[in-house]
């Protein structure tokens, strides 16, 4: 009976990065969940589709494996149980872990075509303004290139490779088990299907060198901690005439040392004077790229929240422009002349329960709790 694709089981297409497929297996296990589905039959029969699916293609081994013999139809492997054994299961996990005992991971691989290059990582620390405006940022990283002295072949100058008298130059060969026939990576040749018998002194055999690569990365206005940039094709070359592998970019956005970002919000915490707070005033407050107008009202408390439209940080999608809030500090004067002192005591000797609703509403609650 054929068996469904391990990516359709996901919904998600074959070349899906981890990331999506991680998003995909979580979404579909929260779906059918039986706290969600009180128990459904169909679910539990899904829910368990899709956790198999999710146990080989989170594995990038096992991936590349199930990959190189595609769609689980029919029999992936040749020889031996001839459609029967353990019901034509094919490629699915108790076959797989039962084969993977016997004869290792090798024993499924197959000879012909390349693998695509290793992907490689970038840890690049952005500033706040560098975060909500958007920067052009050079990095430099080290990566394998193919070897300018052989060409990617491994053999000195004046020689070449050798086919595998192994192998016959497939880089598999052909293992016998009791009733199963399998195939594995050829020993002599370790899959390359030639051996060498001068290797190249430049990359001693290998046909790789390592190298510095200097790259100029736009990192796009919104990004925050833990976003990722993909550029497609800068990572290690592929075997075979595959392609490259990818390069991941991984964000870091560092503190600032006035604003506290929380989402597309900016915070900043602004001093005022008491007679600022008390009679409101007109103030400059900074912002990611100058300055901005602040109205503050009369009567104005320490600790209140004061917004300013759009000032904040840019959605990494583009759909809108978070804002700015000031949050107010009131300064208590610390260091008072003899007449300051004098002024603040007859403005305190002058006020009544008018002039600090919060301390007469306390004074209130205390006297009704005393009775």
């Amino acid at each position: 009976m054929p068996q469904k694709d391990l990516y359709e089981i996901l919904g998600v297409p074959r070349n899906a990065s981890q990331e999506e497929i991680r998003k995909a297996y979580l979404k579909l296990a929260h779906k059918h969940h039986p706290d969600k589905t009180g128990g459904d039959k169909a679910s539990e029969e899904k829910l368990k589709e899709v956790n198999a699916a999710y146990d080989i293609l989170k594995n990038p081994e096992k991936r590349a494996q199930y990959d190189q013999f595609g769609s689980m139809d029919g029999q992936p492997f040749q020889g031996g149980f001839a459609g029967g054994g353990f019901g034509g299961t094919g490629f699915d996990a108790p076959f797989d872990d039962f084969f993977d005992m016997l004869f290792g991971q090798s024993g499924r691989r197959r000879s012909g075509g390349g693998h695509p290059g290793k992907d490689l990582e970038f840890n690049l620390h952005v500033t706040l303004k560098e975060a909500a405006f958007g920067a052009k940022k050079k990095i430099r990283f080290n990566r394998m290139e193919t070897c300018g002295d052989c060409k990617g072949s491994g053999a000195a100058s004046g020689s070449r490779p050798e086919i595998c008298m192994q192998c016959g130059g497939n880089g598999q060969v052909r293992v016998a088990h009791g009733f199963f026939s399998v195939t594995r990576t050829c020993p002599q040749c370790r899959g390359a299907g030639q051996t060498i018998s001068k290797p190249c002194r430049a990359c001693s055999g290998r046909g790789m060198v390592k190298t510095t690569r200097e790259l100029a990365v736009d990192v796009p206005p919104g990004v925050d901690t833990g976003s990722r940039l993909r550029v497609a094709g800068e990572g290690e070359p592929g075997v075979g005439g595959a392609p490259r592998g990818d390069l991941y970019i991984y964000l870091e956005v560092q503190p600032h040392e006035l604003f506290i970002r929380d989402g597309v919000t900016l915070i900043c915490e602004v001093p005022i004077t008491m007679t600022q707070a008390a009679l409101g005033d007109t103030i400059r407050v900074p912002t990611l790229d100058g300055e901005a107008e602040l109205k503050i009202p009369p009567g104005t408390q320490s600790g209140a929240h004061l917004r300013l439209r759009g000032l904040g940080m840019p959605d990494l999608r583009g759909y809108h422009q978070g804002d700015l809030i000031v949050k107010i500090q009131v300064e208590t004067p610390a260091r008072l002349t003899k007449q300051q002192r004098e002024l603040l005591q007859q403005l305190e000797k002058a006020s009544d329960g008018r002039a600090y609703p919060l301390s007469e509403a306390f004074r209130s609650k205390v006297k009704r709790l005393k009775g």
